[in-house]
């Protein structure tokens, strides 16, 4: 249990660091005078990096353990938060771009939180223990409340400064107490033919495509809802962040939920309830509804159900990848869903009609890949496949 609170731990400061930009999005356009699509990309870089990356941290993990890669990270996260800093200071658009950038390693933290704790785990508890790790995905709720406020409270460039210090402190913590399972043995071969040795597995592309879905779905919002709520309903930055972090806690408390069902029920029905929640809830949220009650309930739910499906996904790898390629396939995976969040912000806004404050277009292209994931999960992933991962 303690290894599994420090690695949520860790998650969770990575994922603050990682969605630093996010939060302070309407300041950098109000600043900058960007356009719509330009805020959109600030927002969406960080989440490039943090997506791609996972791929080759998955795979370290496999070989060096989570006790040195978790600290390894964290460090390296350190000078991409004080760089930004710098950025935002000197109100430099191209440097922002180019640091939030390098802000993506804060990302990759995850595909290393996942074969960690199924070395740990017996494999009736992983959901439990990938549901409550994947649960530091709250630091985008912490991200999106407190970041801002910071600002207000104790300055741009001093709020920087607090986040790279708690990162500091976090990585010492886990090298200093962190132990990989014994039951765990560093896999020798090579990177490059590992990652292809998981490319080459059906099963990694299948769940790729659903945690693309659910919790690229809550990267999606949990980044792009401060400038959603501000063009759509008018909010000023703090109500904004206020919100946007009720949405990602709404995601946060049901993932574990989603994992710790799965176990009991199979991942399968907990992903069908998740894709079907989400389906529907993209479809009302694209009528726009009325404030407060209709649109925050919708937003929350949307939220709850992506939550679902992301504590399903990985309960259903842990259950299908070969032992020895957790960690490459967590990687493949969880790119996926960071990728499953940078471009759909880049679309809502290019689609994003400014005359009526709509972003319907963007919704509507929701509904439809939840839909496709719903049919997925539901038809193409048979019991004979899911027993025996199929080579491609």
């Amino acid at each position: 249990m303690r290894n599994l609170l420090l690695a949520t731990g860790a998650f969770t400061i990575t994922f603050w660091a990682w969605n630093m930009i996010a939060p302070l999005g309407i300041r950098y356009a109000t600043d900058l005078d960007l356009s719509s699509g330009q805020k959109s990309l600030l927002v969406a870089v960080p989440v490039l990096v943090g997506s791609l990356g996972r791929i080759p941290a998955g795979a370290l993990t496999d070989r060096y353990g989570a006790r040195l890669m978790f600290p390894v990270l964290i460090v390296l996260t350190v000078p991409a938060v004080l760089l930004v800093a710098l950025a935002g200071s000197q109100e430099s658009y191209p440097l922002l771009l180019a640091f939030g950038f390098l802000l993506g390693v804060a990302g990759t933290t995850f595909a290393v939180g996942i074969p960690f704790l199924n070395a740990w785990f017996e494999p009736s508890r992983r959901g439990f223990a990938t549901g409550v790790f994947g649960a530091g995905m709250g630091g985008t709720a912490l991200s999106a409340y407190f970041t801002s406020r910071f600002v207000m409270w104790f300055g741009f460039v001093t709020t920087h400064l607090i986040i790279a210090a708690a990162l500091l402190a976090t990585a010492v913590v886990v090298w200093l107490f962190m132990r990989d399972a014994p039951a765990w043995t560093p896999q020798r071969v090579p990177f490059v033919p590992k990652v292809i040795g998981a490319a080459s597995l059906a099963i990694t592309w299948e769940m790729a495509f659903l945690y693309a879905a659910c919790f690229g779905g809550f990267v999606a919002f949990s980044t792009y809802l401060p400038t959603y709520l501000h063009d759509v309903y008018g909010f000023a930055l703090p109500e904004a962040g206020t919100r946007t972090a009720g949405f990602a806690v709404a995601a946060v408390v049901c993932r574990p939920i989603g994992g710790i069902v799965a176990d009991r029920i199979g991942p399968r029905k907990v992903l069908f309830i998740s894709f079907l929640g989400a389906l529907v809830m993209a479809v009302i949220l694209a009528t726009r509804p009325a404030l407060e009650w209709r649109a925050g309930l919708s937003f929350v739910l949307m939220a709850a159900f992506m939550g679902l499906g992301s504590g399903a996904v990985f309960t259903w790898v842990a259950q299908l990848a070969p032992p020895d390629r957790v960690g490459s396939v967590t990687g493949i995976v969880g790119a996926a869903g960071g990728l499953g969040g940078f471009f759909p912000p880049l679309v809502m806004g290019a689609t994003y009609d400014e005359a009526h404050h709509s972003y319907t277009h963007g919704l509507v292209l929701l509904a439809v890949v939840t839909g496709l994931a719903l049919v997925l999960t539901e038809f193409l992933i048979t019991p004979k496949r899911a027993s025996e991962p199929t080579r491609l």
